[in-house]
């Protein structure tokens, strides 16, 4: 069985040189299957707007449907590391609303910690949240969030202006007490000078080889989710398929009458005249 992971524990595999992995789950059976496997971090994300609750983004998503899907996750992931995503409209209007939903998302569901998107100008609200005791992940590059401020979903960090915008972003996180950062959709030149400017790890999504640890979204690698497939993701498996011809097989043999057989049926004899 493995150890969970603790908040010490990033900074000690960062300066170890150790690597780690980290995926996403929204419900408790999937939560404990990442649970089985060697992979240390789950986040409860925002993605779950799309994969989960088909909105078109991660905008509609609210404190509500974060708390419903991270409660069923904790309880199914005792031995992993579990954050809990910060919702858009939960923290950018001031600190006292962010430090408020952080608290509220810790006490309700058990997270391990609370994530949100921004650099330098939500470095304050970072600082506020840790000193208010909760521990802090950050999250900058590709931000869902604010997509459409960005242009869409597209590569950031890439001219000197915005790389060097990032690595300010990375370290004024890290001075705000974030334990650390997902850097989003960067690229692998990028990350690397992101990943060697501060002393936190970096947690990169399409950020290339050269940061502390991988991210995927579960349903991507595992080929589950088939409205949209990031350039980044490697397909480990093609789990829909799988799926669709069971549940085709499962069909097939309902029409024809051969399931349930004698194996699958109770086979008790009763005395129906009794009945009567």
């Amino acid at each position: 069985m493995k150890k969970k992971m603790s908040i010490l524990d990033f900074k000690r595999y960062k300066e170890e040189g150790r690597k780690f992995a980290y995926v996403t789950a929204y419900d408790y059976t999937t939560a404990s299957i990442v649970n089985d496997s060697d992979v240390e971090v789950i986040l409860v994300g925002d993605s779950l707007g799309m994969i989960m609750l088909g909105y078109k983004d991660t905008v509609a998503v609210t404190m509500e449907d974060m708390i419903h899907h991270i409660r069923p996750v904790v309880k199914g992931a005792p031995d992993t590391f579990v954050v809990g995503d910060m919702p858009f409209g939960s923290y950018n209007k001031s600190i006292e609303q962010g430090v408020k939903n952080a608290t509220r998302m810790i006490k309700k569901t058990g997270c391990d910690c609370v994530k949100l998107e921004g650099g330098v100008k939500y470095a304050p609200l970072v600082r506020a949240i840790v000193d208010a005791g909760i521990s802090v992940m950050g999250h900058i590059g590709l931000t869902p969030q604010n997509a459409t401020q960005l242009g869409g979903f597209r590569v950031q960090g890439g001219t000197p202006e915005s790389a060097r915008q990032l690595i300010e972003d990375a370290k004024e996180l890290e001075q705000a007490g974030a334990f650390s950062i997902v850097l989003e959709c960067v690229p692998k030149v990028v990350g690397k000078a992101v990943s060697e400017a501060v002393k936190i790890p970096i947690l990169g999504i399409g950020a290339g080889p050269f940061v502390d640890c991988q991210v995927l979204v579960t349903q991507d690698l595992l080929g589950m989710y088939g409205d949209f497939k990031p350039k980044f993701v490697k397909l480990y498996a093609n789990v829909r398929k799988v799926m669709v011809d069971g549940l085709n097989q499962f069909h097939k043999e309902a029409l024809s009458g051969e399931f349930p057989s004698d194996e699958y049926s109770f086979n008790k004899e009763v005395d129906l005249d009794k009945l009567y």
